[in-house]
């Protein structure tokens, strides 16, 4: 058994000065208890403990490169030698975003800000601007940040099967959220065309967008059927709505543009982030020219003292260079190793009589244990065994693999056969642990 003492003596600590003994409210849930680490490199990261863990939660999905990549912290360390901050233009910024509109096929123009929260709600107040109207569609189980505009129908409870189901009940995700938030907020079932089909034909006319993460990755990694996404590009452009892609987690690291390039869906306005940055804080909003000029004459204010800081915009122009420098031989490799990690897992599970479901695109994924075949939607989400994987995930850690305890798995460009194969090794230990236990139960 691994010793963590010592982050458990700093979690006791941190309860009396960090509410929760944390800064956010994610971290809470890591087994056996928020662990503190030390130091980071590629694929592996190192708690205070000393023990040394290959790591798939690449910082909940940031680290598209590996940790500590050396040529984006020496861009960074470059760009920290003269300044951290001007309050003013510098030539990173602007050369960040001539690269974003050469790589994303929506991006006409560019707005940075620092974290995705904020830069959804850029996007919600220029459609709101363009449109001059006031309803959003979001759809359950998609995840657009914690602030309250958006922040209804996260995770919220399963819901009775109907046909006949249009619009779920606005379920807030928190306490303290002020009540009447959700007037202007339609919450549909993802992938399910005919439901936004009907809520534009009874409330199209003041639909101002649609948000939407283009793959489910919040919840199960659940991939959009065929036509979805078009049907949704259709309707927009029939009754005058702001598509809005939310890409956080699936820019850069799905394809280069991003789900849009993958999917050849275009949106109006899309939102960039984690990945970007290679775990500098930085956000973006990119979209058409017809929508962002409403930030150009200052009609629609998105402001920020730390927008397009040094650090971040160069850590993220180091990014997007590398990405682009071979992107079809590094998302071919990452394909490859997702599949071949991806089919080890799988055949581990097999081999010791679980059932597991995963589902998602390349060197992102969801495992789960269900009994279904497929997860289309959230309410399908509520089939997982989330008990089982948290004990999986447990398992793991004390084999040394960090993985995220909701399921998502994340590949980067750092990752390679060898880390491949110890991770299905330990996997293959965790599921047979697993098997004997429930059958000395």
């Amino acid at each position: 058994m691994r010793s963590y003492r010592k982050s458990l003596e700093l979690f006791e600590r941190a309860r009396h000065a960090l509410a929760g003994g944390v800064s956010s409210q994610f971290r809470a849930s890591e087994q056996p208890y928020p662990l503190f680490y030390a130091r980071a490199e590629g694929t592996r990261v190192w708690d205070e403990d000393g023990n040394e863990s290959l790591d798939f939660t690449l910082s909940q999905g940031p680290l598209i490169l590996g940790h500590s990549n050396p040529t984006v912290l020496s861009a960074v360390a470059t760009a920290l030698s003269v300044g951290q901050l001007y309050a003013g233009q510098h030539l990173a910024e602007l050369e960040l975003a001539e690269a974003l509109k050469r790589v994303i096929p929506c991006a006409e123009l560019v707005r940075f800000c620092v974290s995705g929260s904020e830069a959804v709600q850029a996007a919600l107040r220029l459609a709101r601007a363009h449109t001059k109207k006031p309803a959003i569609i979001k759809f359950e189980g998609h995840y657009h940040g914690w602030l309250d505009s958006v922040a209804f129908n996260v995770n919220s409870p399963a819901r009775p099967s109907s046909p006949d189901f249009e619009e779920c009940e606005p379920i807030p995700w928190t306490t303290g959220m002020a009540p009447g938030l959700e007037k202007h907020l339609i919450i549909l079932p993802w992938n399910d065309l005919d439901a936004v089909r009907k809520a534009f034909q009874k409330r199209g006319g003041e639909i101002a967008a649609i948000i939407t993460e283009p793959i489910m990755c919040n919840n199960g990694c659940i991939l959009p059927k065929p036509g979805f996404l078009e049907g949704l590009r259709e309707l927009c452009d029939q009754y005058g709505a702001v598509l809005i892609f939310d890409e956080i987690i699936t820019g850069f690291r799905v394809s280069l543009g991003g789900a849009q390039a993958y999917f050849k869906v275009s949106p109006d306005l899309a939102i960039f982030g984690k990945a970007m940055g290679s775990g500098f804080p930085i956000s973006a909003i990119v979209g058409r020219q017809r929508i962002m000029k409403l930030l150009e004459t200052g009609e629609t204010i998105v402001a920020g003292t730390m927008n397009a800081q040094n650090a971040s915009i160069a850590a993220a122009l180091a990014t997007v260079a590398q990405l682009e420098a071979g992107p079809e031989d590094t998302y071919a490799r990452l394909y490859e190793l997702a599949q071949l990690l991806r089919g080890a897992l799988k055949e581990a599970a097999t081999l010791y009589g679980h059932q597991i479901l995963i589902q998602g695109l390349g060197p992102v994924f969801h495992v789960g244990f269900t009994l279904v075949s497929e997860v289309s939607d959230y309410n399908l989400t509520h089939s997982y065994d989330k008990i089982k994987y948290a004990q999986f995930c447990l398992n793991m850690r004390e084999k040394g693999i960090r993985l995220i305890p909701r399921g998502l798995w994340y590949l980067s460009t750092a990752h390679t056969v060898e880390d491949v194969a110890r991770c299905a090794q330990a996997a293959r230990a965790s599921f047979e642990e697993m098997e004997f236990a429930s059958k000395s139960q």
